[in-house]
């Protein structure tokens, strides 16, 4: 799970800093050759994100999944805010309200998310948890075509429970999935706030608040076993490489690498957080559950290519309208 960018609205899963691209001054459109750099920060974003879930994991036995969530976020508010030094004045009530919004809706879907992973294995933990921002692609695209992929998403999801989850802990399903809803109003809400806060001011902001809001819960869950050196070592860790790294590499990235480009490219992230799993965890998937998670990687980057196609279309028709009316007034001109 990766602490995207709010510096311009965005529409689809997966792609909050997909807009940060013409912010950035990128063109949207490099060659195949240069986009062999971009793609690369992409993944290296993904693989951090995992690997640290993966850290999160092995730091639960000593502060607890509440202890890590409170770790990892106050220590990157901190980070953000030094770096990004956010200006506090001149916001309307209606802007603190948006801010306040997304930064409970960040700590939600951090909470409910650490504590599936202690419960169910990281990849399919992510998995499920992808659903979230998968469901809100469909429904926003609202064409027959998307059934398949929603369709491919369910066929992935059974065969991921084996029929009836019998094999995983329900609870950790549940959560999973609850964290899935909250990332897809974490997309909405950092839409909202990107138009109300320049640059990541308002990711900072929010970040804040989620560690403020988190903060009692992870010191009635550890307490004192929150400023050991090692523990605090580890969850500065988890920190810099689940926000603060991924979103500097992903932000790079998009100033030259096309949104609908970096969307499919999130979409691999179960496959990555599986692979995290079976490297830090020794946490194996049966060859159903790869199934699952091929499928559901499947469904995801259909329903991006599917918003992407349909974007570009409109936008060519646009090109032909204006290209139309400019004839119609060159041949107007003409004839006078």
């Amino acid at each position: 799970m990766t602490t995207p960018s709010t510096s311009q609205p965005t529409p689809t899963t997966g792609s909050a800093p997909a807009a940060a691209v013409t912010a950035a001054g990128g063109d949207g459109a490099p060659g195949r050759l240069g986009s062999l750099g971009p793609v690369g920060l992409v993944l290296a974003g993904g693989i951090s994100v995992q690997f640290g879930a993966a850290v999160a994991v092995t730091l639960m036995p000593r502060a607890g999944a509440l202890g890590v969530v409170c770790l990892r976020l106050f220590a990157a508010a901190v980070i953000l805010l030094v770096v990004c030094r956010p200006r506090l004045r001149g916001h309307s009530r209606a802007d603190w309200g948006t801010v306040v919004v997304f930064g409970i809706t960040m700590g939600a879907m951090n909470g409910l998310f650490y504590e599936a992973v202690a419960r169910i294995p990281l990849g399919l933990a992510v998995t499920l948890e992808v659903l979230g921002p998968l469901a809100l692609s469909v429904l926003a695209s609202r064409r027959l075509v998307n059934a398949l992929w929603a369709g491919l998403a369910l066929a992935g999801v059974f065969l991921l429970g084996g029929g009836d989850f019998s094999g995983l802990d329900p609870v950790g399903v549940g959560l999973a999935l609850g964290a899935g809803a909250m990332w897809a109003t974490y997309i909405i809400f950092s839409a909202r706030t990107g138009r109300r806060f320049p640059q990541a001011d308002g990711l900072a902001l929010a970040m804040a608040v989620a560690a403020l809001l988190f903060l009692p819960l992870g010191i009635a869950e550890a307490g004192g076993k929150l400023l050991d050196p090692t523990t605090l070592a580890l969850g500065s860790s988890v920190a810099v490489l689940s926000s603060v790294l991924p979103y500097t590499l992903e932000l790079l990235a998009l100033r030259r690498l096309p949104a609908h480009t970096f969307a499919v490219l999130m979409s691999l992230e179960p496959a990555i957080a599986a692979t995290a799993g079976f490297l830090i965890l020794d946490q194996a998937l049966s060859a159903a559950q790869a199934a699952a998670v091929a499928l559901v990687i499947a469904a995801s980057i259909g329903a991006v290519r599917t918003q992407a196609g349909r974007r570009g279309r409109a936008a060519a028709g646009l090109q032909e309208a204006e290209a139309a009316v400019a004839l119609q007034e060159a041949g107007k001109g003409s004839a006078s």
